[in-house]
């Protein structure tokens, strides 16, 4: 028994031994053709529709590092450092750098995707990227996303930061919600934060602001607001309302917009008799959907 196991140790000995040395012979088999082979093309890829950054001003940062690089030896090239070089620019989060045996080096890419564009109340103008970091706008790309402007504290360094301010982090927290729902995605298109502090969506459809609030309770809030959606939009229109507050998880309460009787005259008063019977109908009928599925109480217009 003891013979088997001595056996299995030298065994585990000599592998070791064999491996290690057939490393050793294959760094130095790479090291050597490392001396011998040439750079002949540099390859860079950049996926994404985001254009941030482009591929000339890629190649201006290699060259800053060594000159051009086709042609020079491997072995002369420090690819770490020129991988450090390309991820000090802000509008990138990720970059790899590495060269195979034929002699082509890989540049690969990953840029920061925003999701918000903030315009402080400094008029400092600087994205807010899906990882929840600050990072500068572009002067040649402008993306496609959401504005929240309005009483917005948060100071932009001029480099990629995190987020400092509570309605900062509540603004992300919000980006992020509706962008990742088509339908909300489709009907927010701005965001303000008033002078109370509270954050409000600027649908698409309709002349209301919708008073968020702040971003606790999400997602319940987005789904009470779907269900007044569905409920009373559709009977009373989308521009009964001036404003829909749903900063309480329990209730949601509506301004209607106020109508100017003189311009109206006396032959608009039954119109607005009616649509306050519709308004009140609807609501009623919001309030039981949304007490059947969240146990909230919806506010009659004031």
């Amino acid at each position: 028994m003891l013979k088997r196991m001595k056996w299995a140790l030298i065994f585990k000995c000599f592998a070791w031994v064999i491996g290690l040395a057939g490393t050793v012979v294959l760094m130095s088999f790479i090291s050597i053709k490392k001396h011998k082979i040439a750079v002949s093309e540099v390859k860079i890829l950049i996926p994404g529709a985001d254009n941030f950054i482009e591929r000339e001003e890629i190649n201006s940062l290699l060259k800053q590092s060594h000159g051009p690089l086709v042609g020079l030896k491997l072995s002369e090239i420090n690819l770490e450092k020129i991988e450090r070089n390309i991820k000090n620019n802000p509008y990138i989060a990720f970059a790899t750098v590495y060269a195979d045996m034929d002699g082509i080096i890989h540049v690969e890419i990953k840029q920061r995707q925003p999701i918000l564009r903030v315009i402080n109340a400094s008029d400092q103008d600087f994205y807010i990227d899906k990882n929840g970091l600050k990072m500068p706008v572009s002067p040649n790309f402008t993306a496609n996303v959401l504005v929240a402007n309005g009483r917005i504290l948060e100071h932009f360094s001029g480099k990629v930061d995190t987020l400092i301010t509570k309605t900062a982090k509540d603004l992300f927290e919000t980006a992020l919600f509706i962008k990742q729902d088509s339908l909300w995605d489709a009907q927010i298109e701005q965001i303000f934060v008033n002078n109370k502090n509270d954050i409000e969506l600027i649908p698409r459809v309709g002349d209301q602001r919708i008073i968020l609030g702040s971003a606790d309770s999400l997602e319940i809030k987005m789904r009470n607001l779907l269900a007044f959606y569905k409920q009373a939009m559709p009977k009373v229109g989308w521009n009964v309302y001036k404003t829909i507050n749903i900063k309480y998880t329990n209730q949601i309460i509506c301004e209607k917009l106020k109508v100017d009787s003189l311009l109206l005259g006396v032959e608009n008063k039954e119109n607005n008799q009616n649509i306050e019977s519709g308004v009140s109908s609807a609501q009623d009928s919001a309030n039981k959907d949304i007490s059947r599925k969240t146990n909230i109480k919806l506010n009659k217009s004031i």
